[in-house]
């Protein structure tokens, strides 16, 4: 291998050794303390009440992990900015992930006040990668779903090659229907802008409850 090709093969080790990995839809306390183990770097929880892993912040559900440099992320759809701030206070959340109609004005807004925000797109093909255009510099990731009738969650994919379509600057989340057999075909995704993975209902036992050793597999592989 030439000098120029050694570089290019550091740079992507380096790339997949930097993939975040963000486990979504948590929903039960010993779950969440179990899956914490796993040093996931993000943590979802959905505040959607037309969601099988929905949370109810009334509930008072502890969302307090061992594994203190996860963040806790907030998924919301179509939700005020009021709304919003009242539950990341509530729960202690560290972000957002928008999955509605959300504007761009409110990704800006939720980030200038320190939050973590990523913004779902649904995509079934290349043409709807630009949508995310008005949206460049107002949130610090973006999140490639499947594109279906509901608002993500349908564990399906889509067509992965066509990522090589979006030619955006803001790093992205790759969801929709990744399972544990995946791993090396994520390793081999060669976006420059490829910055982690969503899991979710491809690694459950029932909705919102996850099962830990298919996910500590998936983590393993994917790191390693």
């Amino acid at each position: 291998m030439n000098k120029e090709g050694t570089i290019m093969q550091n740079e992507f080790l380096r790339k997949i050794s930097r993939l975040k990995i963000k486990v979504c839809g948590m929903k039960f306390t010993d779950n969440i303390n179990q899956i914490s183990s796993l040093n996931p770097d993000f943590m979802g929880f959905i505040f959607h009440d037309k969601s099988p892993r929905h949370l109810n912040p009334s509930e008072n559900i502890d969302l307090r992990t061992p594994n203190k440099t996860t963040v806790k992320i907030g998924v919301f759809v179509n939700k005020s900015l009021d709304e919003i701030l009242e539950i990341v206070k509530i729960m202690g959340l560290h972000g957002v992930q928008l999955h509605g109609s959300e504007s761009e004005e409110l990704c800006y807004t939720l980030r200038s006040a320190g939050l973590v925000v990523l913004k779902a797109f649904p995509i079934s093909e290349a043409s709807d990668f630009a949508r995310t255009d008005v949206y460049e510099g107002t949130c610090d990731y973006f999140l490639f779903d499947t594109k279906t009738p509901q608002h993500g969650g349908s564990g399906q994919k889509f067509d992965w090659d066509i990522l090589s379509a979006y030619a955006g600057n803001t790093k992205f989340f790759l969801s929709g229907g990744i399972t544990v057999d995946d791993a090396t075909l994520i390793k081999n995704i060669k976006h420059p802008l490829l910055a982690g993975v969503d899991l979710n209902s491809r690694f459950e036992i029932s909705p919102g409850l996850k099962d830990v050793e298919l996910l500590k597999s998936f983590i393993t592989q994917l790191r390693n």
